[in-house]
């Protein structure tokens, strides 16, 4: 074992660093951090995972002492394996995990231990390892093809893994066994894996669950043949291939799921396993199973996603016992880490109650009105930990602990930031992020601080909050530092759709936004209606209609701005934005061209028929019986109406939005005679992980708003 280590840029590399180029090169400032952290069961050991240095893609395996206070390096990605960071070696579903992920690191990025969490499995390259987390040896363990999601059994004895969507175990020696497979090869039909839409819509990641005894699996068999066929190709490379892509487009059929227990003692190629037996005609989808020491737990949700039905599994038979029922006239939001079984036999859940998502035991509300339940971080024999933010405040989020014996809550962090949290026993491990820093902090049991490798910044936001309107929305406004009081044009720089904040109380958030800033922009970032923390109401504003109140928002805030900034322009006004943002920035000049005067949309849904069925309709319903809806809100149906200028950007590798948005826009545009820029990523996918690509978007992005807005250049 060797103690932990740490790089550093050289002076040469900080001198000819430009913010643009760091951004990319870093991976948006977060390689070097440490990351999927995991704490032994007894609080004595936190395992996680890190790079060298900011500019090191390539995690190792570390683990701290906590008594000690020691970190070690148990698995050296660097000095131990050669082809740690090549993911060209990947399986095909190795890299579809991690584009669901928005996974950009290599190395060791996702591990699974036993449940003493005394061993690692990990795969690298396709290659399997299991390292000893306590005498730190690694021993590779040879598979017949390249693996995928390995997972120990909970005695850690076993390695189950995915190889050639067959699902396998292996001792330690190496001896396989094939635990579920097809009778004949399909190439549609996979087992131990989870569907797209589990891993991109539903935080289901995984295909399959070890039980506590470790002597049995529970598995997903997913036959995706239902599933329209689509192609996704390299036009810059014509000699090759493209590459068939089952994609659920809305109000199409989804793959269909099934969920199989199978004896890893009396395997046989999958002939003997007893069925999870459910009516799947009822509930289409599976989202989430939980095997523990007290039984078997599966989720099930109806394709309206108005009910989510949590059920006991009689293992020996396969049959379902309903233990809770949630159902909501909108939808039924997925949250982490709820449902879970507590050691006593009491379920705990987030669920909407008196207008917030509340933490539930059983039948009692245990939170407060006043606070929204985000997730379900961790529980123990003694405490169930969640992540909350106050209803008057969604701009935090903080670490709070509920005592099972007498169901009292208590906040663990009271700093105003985002705080995000691991606990095992009576340890610990809080990650935060604040506006008073650039780099965020990991500290175990509020003592220790895990090293973080991750480069500075090299800027420094310059950010103030608001509550903006009769709506109080929550906005962030960037700045040019010491800027003199002269006119500047306005950059609106929003997300703003369900599920995800853009404006938080961590400086990471604005990094980018800074960069625009001290370009010359007055920028502007504003969470309306349909954004988490703020209550049931404010989510579900936005049902049947991803357009209007959430642009409305934007709006409002734009005409109290002067009022808040007074130097700021509304003469000229740009909006830019990737995914929904992309969506929204281009809706903007297409709905309001008296305020916005020319838009940047990266990677824009612009027909919602065309993306997937189980983000798409959970919002507009189905759009055989919702048509007028999903018209209303279509930016190629309302292609006449751009008066501005406009950028699409998009990569054409994109298996999330498909470029068909795009270019079905874009052809619109056109066949209406509008003039407008295309810009199209040859081999970029969603999360456009390319550095120089990365770099260069900023750059291209703030050449055309300057051209359009009338700024002069500045320097880097």
């Amino acid at each position: 074992m060797k103690p932990a280590t740490s790089v550093s840029k050289t002076v040469s590399e900080t001198v000819s660093d430009t913010f643009p180029r760091q951004f990319a090169r870093t991976q948006r400032l977060t390689l070097g951090e440490p990351r999927n952290i995991v704490v032994s069961p007894d609080g004595a050991r936190v395992v996680f995972c890190r790079s060298l240095g900011g500019s090191d893609a390539v995690n190792s395996l570390y683990v701290l002492d906590v008594n000690t206070s020691v970190e070690t390096c148990v698995a050296d990605m660097h000095a131990q394996h050669s082809g740690a960071g090549d993911q060209n070696l990947e399986t095909s579903a190795e890299q579809s995990r991690r584009e669901r992920a928005r996974e950009g690191a290599s190395g060791i990025v996702s591990y699974s231990c036993d449940d003493q969490v005394l061993n690692a499995a990990y795969c690298v390259a396709g290659q399997l390892f299991v390292t000893n987390l306590v005498t730190a040896v690694t021993h590779k363990i040879k598979t017949s093809d390249a693996i995928f999601d390995p997972r120990l059994s909970p005695n850690g004895k076993l390695v189950a893994y995915v190889r050639d969507s067959k699902l396998c175990v292996c001792d330690i020696a190496g001896a396989e066994t094939i635990i579920a497979a097809e009778a004949e090869p399909n190439n549609d039909i996979t087992w131990g894996q989870a569907e797209f839409v589990a891993g991109e819509e539903m935080g289901r990641q995984r295909g399959y669950w070890w039980s506590p005894s470790s002597t049995a699996i529970a598995a997903c068999r997913v036959d995706n043949s239902p599933v329209a066929m689509t192609w996704i190709g390299d036009p810059a490379s014509p000699m090759t291939q493209p590459r068939p892509h089952r994609y659920p487009f809305a109000g199409t059929d989804n793959a269909n799921v099934s969920l199989h227990l199978f004896s890893v003692d009396h395997a046989d190629n999958n002939s003997s396993h007893v069925d999870v037996q459910w009516e799947q005609s009822q509930f289409e989808y599976l989202t989430n199973v939980q095997w523990s020491r007290n039984g078997l737990i599966v989720s099930l949700q109806n394709r309206e996603q108005t009910q989510l039905e949590i059920c006991s599994v009689d293992t020996g038979t396969g049959a379902l016992r309903a233990i809770r029922t949630e159902t909501d006239e909108h939808w039924i939001d997925l949250v982490a880490g709820s449902p879970t079984l507590l050691a006593d036999g009491r379920l705990a859940m987030c669920c909407e109650r008196n207008g917030v998502r509340a933490l539930t035991i059983d039948d009692q509300v245990v939170t407060s009105s006043d606070i929204q339940v985000r997730n379900i971080i961790a529980t123990t024999p003694t405490a169930i930990y969640f992540g909350a933010n106050p209803i008057a405040d969604s701009t935090v989020l903080h670490i709070l602990q509920c005592n099972l014996a007498d169901l009292t809550v208590s906040w663990l962090t009271t700093d105003t930031g985002v705080h995000t949290a691991a606990v095992g026993g009576d340890t610990v491990v809080i990650r935060s992020a604040t506006l008073n820093e650039v780099r965020t902090t990991t500290r175990v049991n509020g003592k220790h601080q895990l090293a973080n490798n991750a480069e500075t910044c090299l800027l420094t936001p310059n950010v103030t909050m608001h509550r903006v309107g009769a709506n109080k929305i929550a906005t962030a406004i960037v700045m040019p530092h010491n800027h003199d009081g002269s006119p500047l044009p306005i950059l609106f720089d929003p997300y703003g759709g369900p599920h995800a904040q853009r404006v938080i109380c961590a400086s990471s958030a604005y990094f980018a936004s800074q960069w625009f800033a001290n370009q010359g922009f007055c920028v502007v970032i504003a969470d309306g209606r349909g954004t988490p923390g703020r209550g049931t109401q404010w989510e579900r504003d936005v049902h049947h209609d991803l357009a209007t109140e959430i642009l409305d928002d934007q709006i409002a805030v734009l005409r109290e701005l002067p009022s808040l900034v007074p130097c700021a322009d509304t003469s000229r006004v740009g909006i830019r934005g990737w995914s929904f943002g992309g969506y929204l920035a281009a809706l903007a000049v297409l709905r309001a061209p008296a305020l916005f005067h020319c838009a940047v949309a990266g990677a824009p849904v612009t027909k919602w028929d065309l993306y997937d069925t189980h983000y798409t309709e959970r919002y507009m319903g189905n759009p055989y019986t919702h048509h007028v809806d999903y018209e209303a809100t279509s930016l190629v149906a309302h292609a006449p109406l751009l008066e501005r200028p406009l950028l699409l950007i998009h990569g054409l590798a994109d298996d999330n939005v498909l470029a068909a948005h795009t270019l079905q826009f874009s052809t619109a545009l056109l066949h209406h005679g509008k003039v407008h820029e295309l810009l199209a990523l040859s081999g970029v996918t969603h999360m456009t992980p390319q550095e120089v690509v990365a770099e260069n978007l900023l750059l291209h992005q703030l050449e055309f708003l300057q051209r359009h807005l009338l700024c002069s250049p500045k320097s880097n």
